[in-house]
């Protein structure tokens, strides 16, 4: 191993143990690239005149037009949130299905797939349906563990349906990765993969994980009805056509939002940076129509204020892991990540495991935004140029993987979310116990989307034709 190469190693330990003392992402992630790079500079194996790229980097983040589409994202979500629509679907669905055994797993199942693709935000998600449907299970004798893991899985959907921010991010990463492992192979016009090539690929492997969710909830129903009773049947049944009306009328405003934003995308009308302005302006024109002109402006200046603080997280933290990668592979670090990975045991398919693994394993310690800004710059390359690896595959694997990582304790930031409007008598013990069994589904649609790549790929190439 060469001395530059030793250096990128020792960097990547000091980036995971100063993440690991709590030190800010973004500011450890430029300070540790800054010291290295430095370091590299004294002992005569990095030029310090690299750094000169970094302004061009920046103020390509900046200027990036896919990028753009976080922010509208993250608004039109925290906007939905405050506008109280998604209230109004729980409360709906959850009196709906709740006679049934199971009913109200089933129906916070059911919803979130819908918030999932309205808002896109985990933390939102969570303290929505936590507030709404936790106390009201708890209430009708579900079992703590049960009721606290199908919230924080029901939350994690928002990572891996459209228009989730990790598939933007995602997208934005595999497609410079993408490019770059065929620039490396003599490809001078390289093919792209795009956010809408994602959104589409995750569709399929999202619904099948929703039924993967359900088929759980259903064998829990079956096999221990104690753990998931069914509510008092009283005056449910007469009122089943009122309800069923209502839920109509609360369902119209959220699926046409959802339609016009994620169904324009797979139509090929509109980028996702331009469909994430319809969402936005949508998210506005509902959420005045529902709260009243008064109350909207009271909410409109905190959204605005939330929006902005989330989105400058997001891409400080992308501009530290930009310097971190640009000294990483100026110290040689790509080549030896790609010399690593080709020389495992299995050739492509162990190199894949592998790199599986150390997703999952990160998750444990680093949040999804952190493994994406550090780890596919340095693995996706290596593996695209690779026989049999179809980006979009690779990203949904990555996704689906990722979205582990919100549940992993003790970091994981979903956890953290429930614990704060899980009621006090529930253990914090109960909630982690809660969501191994749904942790194990999430890797078993992982296993199902390896061994069936088409249900990533299939309407992807159905829509915009083979890469």
């Amino acid at each position: 191993m060469a001395a530059g190469e030793i250096v990128a190693v020792l960097m990547v330990i000091a980036v995971c143990v100063a993440l690991f003392a709590g030190y800010p992402v973004a500011l450890t992630f430029a300070g540790v690239s800054l010291a290295f790079a430095a370091i590299g500079q004294l002992a005569g194996i990095l030029n310090f005149s690299l750094l000169g790229a970094l302004p061009a980097r920046i103020f390509g983040i900046m200027t990036n037009e896919v990028l753009l589409a976080i922010p509208l994202f993250i608004f039109m979500g925290v906007m939905l949130e405050r506008s109280r629509i998604a209230e109004e679907l729980l409360e709906t669905m959850g009196r709906l299905f709740g006679s049934l055994p199971g009913g109200l797993g089933i129906s916070v199942v059911l919803v979130g797939v819908l918030l999932a693709a309205a808002k896109g935000v985990v933390g939102a998600t969570t303290v929505t349906i936590g507030l709404i449907m936790l106390p009201t299970m708890l209430r009708h004798g579900y079992d703590a563990r049960l009721a606290t893991g199908t919230v924080a899985a029901t939350a994690t959907l928002a990572q891996i349906f459209p228009p989730a921010t990790v598939l933007v991010l995602l997208g934005d990463q595999m497609s410079n990765a993408y490019q770059a492992a065929q620039l490396s192979q003599g490809i001078f016009a390289p093919l792209s993969v795009t956010v809408s090539d994602l959104f589409a690929g995750a569709i399929i492997p999202g619904l099948s994980l929703v039924a993967l969710y359900l088929a759980y909830l259903v064998a829990v129903a079956v096999l221990c009805p104690r753990a998931s009773p069914a509510l008092a049947p009283a005056r449910e049944a007469a009122r089943g056509a009122v309800l069923a009306g209502r839920l109509i009328k609360v369902l119209i405003a959220p699926i046409v939002l959802i339609f016009a934003v994620i169904g324009s995308i797979l139509a090929g009308m509109t980028t996702p940076t331009e469909a994430a302005s319809v969402g936005a302006v949508g998210a506005i024109a509902l959420s005045a129509l529902k709260l009243g002109g008064g109350a909207f402006l009271r909410v409109f200046a905190p959204v605005v204020a939330r929006t902005t603080q989330v989105t400058s997280m997001i891409f400080l933290i992308l501009i530290g892991a930009t310097l971190f990668s640009l000294v990483f592979r100026g110290l040689g670090g790509d080549d030896m990540v790609q010399r690593g990975l080709t020389d495992l045991p299995g050739g492509t398919a162990g190199a894949l495991v592998i790199v599986m693994i150390a997703v999952f394993l990160l998750g444990f310690v680093m949040d999804a935004f952190e493994i994406i800004f550090v780890v596919v710059p340095i693995v996706a390359p290596a593996l695209l140029k690779m026989p049999g690896v179809d980006p979009v595959w690779l990203a949904i694997m990555l996704a689906l993987n990722l979205q582990t990582s919100y549940m992993h304790p003790p970091l994981g930031p979903t956890l953290f979310f429930l614990r704060g409007v899980t009621p006090p008598e529930i253990a914090t013990t109960q909630i982690y116990v809660g969501i191994i069994p749904f942790v194990l589904v999430q890797l078993l649609a992982l296993v199902v989307v390896w061994f069936v790549p088409g249900l990533a790929t299939w309407l992807p190439h159905h829509l915009y034709g083979g890469r």
